[in-house]
């Protein structure tokens, strides 16, 4: 794996927290209280930044930017578990150097850790369905219109802000790094391991299920997929 790829990971992953976590702050500073109107400029600037990340870092490195995203990857045999490993790693780094970064865009302490209780049976549902979801949405598009796999995940992000009780975090690398802010993006963190487990619940379940839908029938000639990881 080009060392290029690993620092388009870190990169990516972190300019992502940064937009998760001070598009929090902000929408909190602006909404006069309003946590809906909080919560919508937190899931529009979520979606937005997923769509232009992944064009941007894509080319380089898959553009996962969610260690969900390369166990899916690694699941199906297209990255090596070494290759992997590198990923996750840089992928949890950038995304608490992101959390950092937004602390110091809006002058609050560099790292602290949230006080957002987020836990129960809802919430673990929430996050494994939220991954899920992002993971067969990843796959079904790469298979059948790879060239919209960026607004798909970005939508698909921005709707799961609203339609699930813990809004879908669905990325272990940013759960570990919302564990260390005070914003409304935040997770008290140790309900932070519990949201990891039911992400990566979520992740190989969709990995199965769409690896064996999207199976070519016998007979019948395989579509030539790109993939999705920098190996």
């Amino acid at each position: 794996m080009h060392m290029r790829a690993i620092v388009s990971e870190g990169i990516g992953t972190g300019l992502l927290v940064a937009a998760v976590v001070g598009s929090g702050i902000m929408g909190e500073r602006l909404s006069g209280g309003n946590m809906a109107l909080a919560l919508l400029a937190n899931s529009i600037a979520t979606g937005a930044v997923l769509v232009t990340l992944i064009f941007t870092f894509g080319p380089i490195s898959g553009a996962h930017f969610n260690p969900a995203v390369t166990l899916a990857f690694t699941l199906r045999g297209e990255m090596s578990l070494a290759d992997a490993l590198r990923y996750v790693l840089v992928q949890i780094a950038g995304a608490i150097a992101g959390a950092v970064l937004a602390h110091l865009m809006f002058s609050a302490p560099l790292v602290i850790a949230s006080t957002i209780a987020r836990t129960g049976p809802a919430q673990w549902l929430s996050e494994g369905v939220a991954t899920f979801g992002l993971i067969a949405t990843i796959l079904g598009v790469l298979r059948c219109r790879p060239g919209a796999v960026a607004y798909a995940v970005g939508l698909f992000i921005a709707a799961g802000y609203w339609f699930t009780a813990s809004t879908s975090f669905a990325n272990p690398a940013v759960t570990i790094a919302r564990a260390f802010t005070r914003s409304l993006a935040g997770i008290l963190p140790a309900h932070a391991p519990a949201f990891i487990a039911a992400q990566i619940a979520g992740a190989v379940l969709a990995t199965l299920l769409m690896t064996w839908l999207l199976r070519p029938r016998a007979g019948v000639e395989p579509t030539n997929v790109p993939r999705l990881s920098g190996s």
